[in-house]
């Protein structure tokens, strides 16, 4: 089977989960990947002869202070795909499909590949964490307040990828499904989490992508606490030390060793992240980008299910929570089910099987 991989350079979950997706897939089919943004960087260095990595250009969102900036973010799309995007895509496109004919395409939020299917008739499945927005019930306790990010999102999801033969959604809780050609599957997690051994410390792992929050630090050695920082200070080659506060230039290899030996974990609403401590069995206080609906709606669900606690800003209080309640937390996530992700592969197996059999879904179901 010869599959076109299209995934979102936006955020780098779904190049983590797409890396062993398509090394999965990639052991009895012929697989090229399409992928823009920092996840090419990452996909490329993984690249082998089994399969291919491209470089196409991608949207992105453009954040300040912890806030999806809306009007900046439709702004610089609508440049980019005018001066460069839409013709390198083309471009790109024409050379790999010159060589590859694809019979059916994946997509993880990727529209560019998503596009391709659909004009060329080929049965395009969807492998996401983000559709569970859109093609499942939430109920209003976990919409309260934010009826109309909540709405926003939906229409923006449902607009991304339509019609596709079958939606697989990637989730660590389980909402009614409202939607035809729709199933819930565990998280896809990196072979280095599944590897890891949780042993509780006491230090706290602290993932911040807004570089802008300057109250931050003050808050965290408030804690006593040794916090290890990643993310608050991109430039950094090797680590600063400042009190109880470590600041940690990124490595995988690091990073991994310190969410496995945490005492909890304090970031913003990725599910992919989120899925990895609850993995771990490490509570976590998560607070969402705003107007990014899918994380907040990923944080309640962390909060309602026992595993940890959602809010809207860092404060003493929330961290001081969340220490209190931390043996609760590891409670509820020691009693929670773990299911491993061999499901969510061999569903996708069978799914595209399906798909190349019987091709694109009829108009009249593209819902």
């Amino acid at each position: 089977m010869r599959i076109l991989y299209g995934v979102a350079g936006e955020g780098m979950g779904h190049a983590t989960r797409s890396r062993v997706v398509i090394d999965h897939l990639s052991r009895q089919h012929e697989v090229e990947v399409v992928v823009s943004g920092r996840a090419h960087d990452y996909l490329k260095a993984r690249e082998h002869d089994r399969f291919g990595v491209n470089r196409i250009w991608g949207l992105s969102i453009v954040y300040e202070d912890n806030e999806v900036q809306q009007l900046r973010t439709v702004l610089a799309n609508l440049k980019g795909a005018l001066t460069s995007g839409l013709p390198k895509n083309l471009k790109a496109y024409f050379d790999l499909t010159s060589q590859f004919s694809p019979e059916v395409v994946i997509s993880d939020f990727e529209s560019w590949s998503y596009l391709y299917g659909t004009l060329h008739g080929l049965p395009v499945v969807s492998l996401d964490n983000n559709q569970i927005v859109n093609r499942c019930a939430h109920a209003p306790d976990l919409l309260a307040g934010k009826e109309t990010e909540y709405l926003l999102a939906k229409a923006v999801v449902k607009a991304k990828l339509p019609g596709c033969f079958h939606y697989l959604i990637t989730t660590f809780f389980r909402p009614e499904v409202t939607h035809p050609r729709t199933t819930l599957h565990p998280p896809v997690l990196r072979p280095e989490i599944r590897a890891a051994r949780p042993e509780p410390g006491d230090h706290l792992l602290v993932y911040q992508t807004s570089t802008s929050n300057t109250a931050l630090p003050e808050i965290l050695a408030g804690t006593g606490r040794e916090c290890r920082v990643y993310g608050l200070r991109r430039d950094l080659t090797a680590e600063v030390r400042e009190g109880t506060l470590r600041h940690r230039p990124f490595s995988e290899a690091a990073f991994i060793e310190d969410l496995r030996t945490a005492r909890a974990v304090i970031s913003g609403g990725s599910f992919t992240l989120m899925s990895e401590a609850i993995h771990l069995g490490r509570p976590m206080l998560s607070v969402p980008v705003k107007k990014q609906f899918e994380q907040i709606l990923n944080g309640r669900y962390l909060q309602k299910l026992g595993f940890g606690l959602t809010a809207d800003e860092v404060t003493g209080a929330g961290v001081g929570e969340l220490l209190e309640r931390a043996g609760e937390f590891e409670r509820n996530l020691a009693a929670a089910p773990h299911p491993g992700h061999e499901e969510t592969l061999a569903s996708l197996d069978a799914v595209l099987g399906r798909a190349v059999a019987e091709g694109a879904p009829p108009e009249e179901l593209g819902s």
